[in-house]
């Protein structure tokens, strides 16, 4: 079934390239995203992890602790966030990320649209990612995530949050599937690198409307962002070197 057209936005703190070039000391705080919607993805400050935004609650995901609900006056360097509303679920088996790629590239209303994904299921295993708290003076993107830490969880239940994003996007956002898991006992989530869905239910919606807040603070404003090539972008998506198995 394809993707129906959602009232609202896709609300974006901050871009992409500002985080491959170092520039992620301010963030928008965790009550600002929350009003802009109930479900979306992001990082942690200082890329101390990833954040999930899941039936309106911001869970962050460490490398040293179980996820956790953020707080009001924490905050987010860089977030994706939607309404995601009462959108029609597709019932599918048996898929690994490559196929639920393609899953969600068939139901794509536009691909020149927005679109937010969920998935609820039974996972044969998920392989996430987080990256380590940083410190000024910050360090570009690539380098703090070639030294991700992995975890793949096995035979699990929970939920996979994302967005697909058009392609002439790149570097303001994630073009294509970018998606983050959180396990429905809470002790597991990060941003999704690998995974195979049992059973799932696929839901979307499409949004016509893209609302970019850019951040103010000094280093923001002071330096010239650029984007040169997808590569980068690329490499911070994929797998690193560090893995743990639950």
């Amino acid at each position: 079934m394809t993707a129906q057209l959602a009232p609202g936005a896709v609300t974006q703190f901050a871009v992409l390239d500002a985080l491959l070039a170092g520039v992620y000391s301010q963030g928008a705080s965790v009550d600002v995203v929350r009003a802009a919607g109930d479900t979306g993805v992001g990082c942690c400050e200082g890329l101390g992890g990833e954040v999930v935004i899941l039936d309106g609650e911001l869970y962050e995901c460490t490398s040293d602790a179980p996820p956790r609900v953020m707080t009001d006056d924490e905050f987010l360097p860089f977030v994706d966030v939607c309404s995601l509303g009462e959108s029609t679920g597709s019932a599918f088996v048996d898929l690994d990320l490559t196929g639920l790629e393609s899953a969600v590239a068939d139901r794509l209303l536009s691909r020149n649209l927005f679109h937010a994904v969920r998935v609820d299921g039974v996972f044969a295993h998920v392989l996430t990612r987080v990256t380590r708290r940083q410190e000024p003076p910050f360090r570009p993107l690539a380098e703090v995530a070639a030294e991700q830490i992995e975890t793949t969880t096995r035979e699990c239940t929970g939920t996979l949050v994302g967005f697909w994003m058009p392609r002439i996007y790149q570097g303001i956002t994630v073009a294509g599937l970018h998606l983050h898991f959180l396990s429905e006992d809470r002790s597991v989530g990060g941003h999704v690198l690998d995974a195979r869905v049992r059973e799932g239910r696929l839901r979307m919606s499409a949004y016509a409307d893209f609302s970019l807040r850019l951040p103010r603070d000094g280093q923001f404003l002071s330096t010239e962002l650029t984007h040169d090539d997808d590569h980068r972008i690329v490499a911070v998506e994929s797998r690193g070197v560090s893995s743990s198995t639950s």
